[in-house]
């Protein structure tokens, strides 16, 4: 067992914590116990549950992003980012970790920054094709970034790929497991399958396009849509649904705990350009229509989607597309099977498989101050 502990830091949202989460279990194999790896995260995002579930340790600091204008609001951040990063420098200074690993978002700054202060080496995890601005501005002086697309821009980077589920990783689409798969979701299995997920929270453009798209094509007995239409929306749209007549070779369903089964019984996904969305179409060669957010950070999911789409193993579309237009372009893909095939072999040459286990020998040879060995691929 090693001796040194891991700090984790980040989250905000399921990109951050997902990864975090997918490096954590993959040190544990490698020989970490669980009570080596500590979790700092925010209380304003979603990882004290979801890593407390998981049954690791979390520390949660108060505070939020810092605005870029000055204001009442801006000096209170900048007062809690003070604070928090006092609080982390006590810490360390206990715990005097190996490493610690920075995922992004708000909590990431002050305790990768209480570490840089130590002399504590840090590794960035980024999973996004452009980085967001705690990860920039950490990456400068961190050790190494463990970067998710090699069209990611930090210094000293390394192309690891994104971390997923080891469910996700399993996924190969043949046909067994392909009517496996369409047996626990109830597709019939005579169908094309076209799923539409826009998140756990939902997507209220691909909503409306869904409904069109099913309305459209309603007399397609040949035709099965999935429709993931998050938590939020699901009431409303269970009314639209009923008053619609869509028959029975179309499903609303709030929320999926199965996307593994979802990706696999697929022919063809329609999802937004979340980093953690593209990495795991990539990796089971899911054919996709990607509609990236427009109000996106750094405009960072159009550069996920292109990360894909340039490679020919997506379809990026806009938000402002036109309904007919959407229409169109699914139904002349979905009876298309050559150019799905297609699709589906040139995603897979974007997806990096093993990618929490390559990060986490990474930061066990930081937390062992080992050299980088010649079979990290570095782009940075």
């Amino acid at each position: 067992m090693v001796k040194s502990s891991v700090i984790i830091t980040g989250g905000g949202t399921a990109g951050h914590v997902l990864p975090a989460l997918a490096v954590a279990d993959a040190l544990v194999d490698i020989g970490y116990a669980k009570e080596q790896i500590d979790f700092v995260g925010s209380r304003r995002g979603m990882e004290g549950k979801i890593i407390r579930d998981a049954g690791y340790k979390i520390h949660l600091l108060l505070g939020r992003g810092i605005s870029r204008r000055v204001s009442i609001a801006y000096v209170s951040a900048a007062l809690g980012l003070l604070l928090a990063t006092i609080w982390s420098l006590a810490m360390m200074t206990r715990r005097r970790p190996g490493a610690v690993v920075s995922v992004g978002g708000y909590a990431a700054v002050p305790c990768s920054t209480a570490a840089l202060i130590l002399k504590i080496p840090v590794v960035i995890v980024n999973v996004d094709a452009a980085a967001g601005r705690a990860n920039k501005m950490i990456a400068r002086h961190a050790m190494l970034s463990a970067v998710g697309f090699s069209e990611t821009q930090l210094p000293r980077a390394v192309l690891t790929g994104a971390p997923v589920r080891e469910a996700i990783e399993s996924v190969t689409r043949d046909e067994h497991e392909r009517m496996r798969s369409r047996a626990l979701l109830e597709i019939p299995d005579a169908t094309r399958c076209i799923a539409i997920v826009g998140g756990s929270l939902g997507a209220q453009r691909l909503n409306e396009l869904g409904l069109a798209l099913a309305t459209a094509l309603r007399a397609r007995e040949d035709i099965f849509i999935y429709h993931v239409v998050g938590e939020r929306n699901y009431q409303q749209m269970c009314e639209q649904v009923s008053t619609a007549h869509l028959g029975s070779n179309y499903r609303c369903v709030g929320f999926t705990n199965a996307m593994e089964a979802l990706l696999s019984a697929s022919d063809l996904m329609v999802c937004r350009a979340g980093a953690m969305t593209v990495a795991e179409l990539a990796i089971t060669g899911t054919p996709a229509i990607l509609f990236p957010l427009t109000n996106a950070p750094n405009d960072h999911q159009r550069k996920n989607a292109l990360a894909l789409s340039s490679r020919g193993g997506a379809i990026m579309l806009e938000d402002k597309a036109t309904t007919e237009a959407f229409v169109e372009r699914v139904t002349e893909l979905i009876d298309d099977r050559t150019t799905l095939a297609k699709m589906s072999a040139s995603a897979r040459t974007v997806g990096h498989r093993g990618a929490a286990r390559v990060i986490a020998g990474l930061v066990d040879n930081v937390v062992r101050r080992k050299p980088l060995g010649q079979e990290y691929e570095q782009v940075g």
